[in-house]
């Protein structure tokens, strides 16, 4: 065993810190605030390789691993939680589909624009009625023979209204079940397809999340993923890896909420001496080093069993159960050490705060990790 990190993941880590502290952390308040979703800021992560970090080169991809990839989405996510979402979806569950799952024609037409940046995707999972139970699917695909017809709505899609490249998963024989839904690729601009007004959402506020609607939209079948019926598997094969990259935006959230407070209480005073010295604080800074160093081993776990080709269904369940844990409960405490200037914008710690409690939401609830957690350990 060894828990060292290689020179190479350490400059990979230190490039996504430079470039968090540099660039996502001067506008960082002022989006959350106004809901600017980050275009130029998009730019530059695809520039750097962000946007396609598991993805083969040949393929415009940066060809790098999973610890890679966690590393890279601490740091953006202890700034900057919207931006670091970005980057998981489009690493996570759109680059890595297709790459995995769909045919060359596709990773040729959408894989390589997507690695690169050129192109932005979305994940259409979720609807009205469909969130953690996947497979109540109300949106259908009708087989036309040599094309589809999408009818359906999805909502909380991350980058609904940027996005260039859509993955849709839709039913298309109800008398399957689960094995009746497929995955489609839907451009931007197709005729009946239409998006809808921007949430007004508590946290990750510079994220683009929209309700989506698909009335009699055209595919052509060369645009399914994988063979009649796949869909469902697909789905669930992508949010296992999704599911690391959210474990790693609530290490990170967590993760800069503490140094945030850790210097504020070596600079704060009360009582004639620095609140650190103060036992209620430093024991406040003590649980939250411990669940934090617990989360990142978590997370790394999840993310060397999928460079292993290990199964991570069950590891990444538990580093996204334990992590978001740890991001909503130690965001609060670093409010409470702040004081009052906790709840102000300026002092960045309240919009951790909020942004932290998605991560217990997308890419599987707690409860769904539970569920999945709980299934791995009975099955024996």
């Amino acid at each position: 065993m060894d828990f060292n990190l290689s020179e190479e993941h350490i400059m990979i880590r230190d490039a996504a810190r430079d470039f968090a502290q540099t660039e996502l952390l001067p506008g960082v308040i002022e989006r959350d605030e106004k809901q600017h979703f980050p275009n130029e800021l998009v730019k530059k992560m695809g520039d750097l390789g962000f946007l396609g970090i598991m993805v083969d080169p040949k393929y415009g991809g940066s060809g790098m691993d999973t610890i890679s990839y966690v590393l890279i989405m601490e740091e953006l996510s202890k700034i900057d939680a919207s931006a670091s979402v970005i980057v998981s979806v489009n690493n996570s569950l759109v680059c890595y589909g297709i790459e995995a799952y769909g045919s060359e024609e596709q990773k040729q037409k959408y894989l390589t624009k997507l690695a690169t940046g050129e192109f932005i995707g979305a994940f259409c999972l979720s609807e009205p009625e469909a969130g953690s139970d996947a497979t109540s699917q109300k949106t259908t695909a009708i087989d036309k023979g040599d094309h589809y017809i999408i009818n359906g709505t999805k909502n909380w899609i991350t980058n609904g209204g940027r996005a260039d490249v859509y993955l849709v998963i839709a039913q298309t024989d109800r008398d399957k079940g689960h094995r009746g839904i497929n995955a489609f690729i839907i451009e931007k601009g197709a005729e009946g397809f239409h998006i809808g007004p921007k949430e007004d959402k508590l946290g990750i506020r510079g994220s683009d999340t929209h309700t989506l609607q698909f009335n009699d939209v055209k595919v052509p079948k060369e645009n399914r993923i994988g063979e009649d019926g796949f869909g469902f598997k697909f789905a669930m094969k992508t949010l296992s890896g999704g599911r690391i990259g959210i474990a790693a935006q609530a290490l990170g959230i967590a993760s800069g909420a503490y140094e945030l407070a850790l210097k504020y209480s070596k600079e704060r005073k009360a009582f004639g001496t620095e609140i650190c010295n103060h036992q209620a604080i430093a024991f406040k800074l003590a649980d939250m080093i411990t669940d934090i160093e617990a989360s990142r081993h978590l997370v790394m776990k999840a993310a060397w069993d999928k460079d292993q080709g290990n199964s991570y269904d069950f590891s990444s369940a538990m580093a996204k159960l334990y992590a978001s844990k740890t991001a909503m409960e130690h965001t609060v405490e670093a409010v409470q050490i702040h004081g009052g200037n906790g709840f102000v914008k300026e002092y960045h710690v309240e919009r951790l705060m909020r942004d932290a409690k998605i991560t217990q939401i997308y890419e599987g609830t707690s409860e769904i990790q539970k569920i999945v957690i709980s299934r791995n350990v009975l099955k024996d």
